[in-house]
């Protein structure tokens, strides 16, 4: 009993750092524009978002994938040809390119889970780079130029969306529905069972769970909201390119979320931020920003490996 009354007060204790963290984000986020460029924040929010997606399968599932950018890409791509193209409203563009995510997903998902560890990596990594040379030939994604000059359009017909203020709440409402989306699977029985796998995938096994299935639908799961993620940044940019469909967008989600805290649910989030920032202010310096890059992973996986909301939560001896 007094093992049960303690795990009660741990959660109890956890979902009220949580809550607080939560409104103090929403809180930052609401007053940030009049402090920081729009375009930059509503940039920072796609990626925060791809990180959280990313952060689903590696933190609460341990599967590493090195192709996530296909997801993010190819749904930046049919996002932005349904807009341009076809003449979808952006809510219906979004739902498109959040679908064809979902889809790749389910065929990415259903070959990769049939093996584990780097097996699993480097078969998303392959798959990943296949639908990459297929974005450089295929006729509508326009090669090196990409899809240009996507039009926003109008939110339900109503909001105007080629409106800064009415674009950037739209990201910030979409954001903060994919993470507490998130949350809840987190923090669903579903959610435990990831866990579960995470820790000791044998013993789930014998516990009767067929792990495959759960696997499977996390990596669903994952690539779709990666999607949403990369639809948002093709209306939010009006442009969809081969560089987020690249490998080097894969890495760049990984240090985002191994910079924030891998496991965390706030740490993708600060990860993005202090990524998306440092990229913003080491333009000058050209293709030095990923030595730059590196050098932050090395003293992260060496120094912090928790990452910033790690560290910062072990500090304050609270769970984030």
């Amino acid at each position: 009993m007094q093992r049960i009354a303690e795990a009660g007060k741990e959660t109890a204790v956890r979902e009220h750092s949580e809550a607080i963290a939560f409104v103090a984000m929403v809180c930052v986020l609401i007053i940030a524009p009049f402090f920081a460029y729009p375009v930059f924040l509503m940039k920072a929010l796609c990626f925060a978002l791809f990180a959280c997606a990313f952060n689903l399968l590696i933190g609460y599932v341990g599967l590493l994938s090195f192709g996530h950018a296909l997801f993010f890409g190819w749904a930046s791509y049919i996002t932005a040809h349904a807009a341009k193209v076809w003449g979808f409203p952006p809510e219906l563009a979004i739902l498109s390119g959040t679908a064809a995510a979902a889809g790749l997903g389910a065929i990415v998902g259903a070959l990769a889970i049939r093996r584990q560890g780097i097996y699993f990596a480097m078969i998303t990594l392959a798959l990943a780079q296949m639908m990459y040379f297929f974005a450089v030939q295929a006729p509508f994604t326009h090669g090196e130029d990409g899809i240009q000059a996507v039009p926003r359009g109008k939110l339900f017909g109503l909001i105007d969306l080629a409106n800064q203020t009415n674009m950037y709440v739209t990201v910030l409402v979409i954001f903060l529905g994919c993470f507490l989306l998130i949350y809840r699977i987190i923090n669903s029985p579903f959610g435990e069972v990831l866990k579960a796998i995470r820790e000791n995938e044998a013993r789930a096994i014998s516990l009767g769970y067929r792990t495959e299935r759960f696997k499977l639908v996390a990596f669903v799961l994952s690539a779709t909201f990666a999607g949403v993620a990369g639809a948002t940044k093709a209306l939010v940019f009006q442009l969809a390119s081969l560089t987020d469909v690249d490998w080097p967008m894969s890495g760049e989600v990984i240090l985002m979320t191994l910079v924030g805290g891998l496991g965390t649910l706030f740490g993708p989030v600060a990860g993005a931020f202090f990524m998306v920032t440092l990229e913003n202010y080491l333009t000058t310096i050209g293709q030095w920003v990923f030595v730059v890059q590196g050098l932050i992973f090395v003293v992260c996986v060496l120094l912090f490996r928790r990452g910033i909301v790690g560290e910062l939560a072990q500090l304050l001896r609270v769970k984030l």
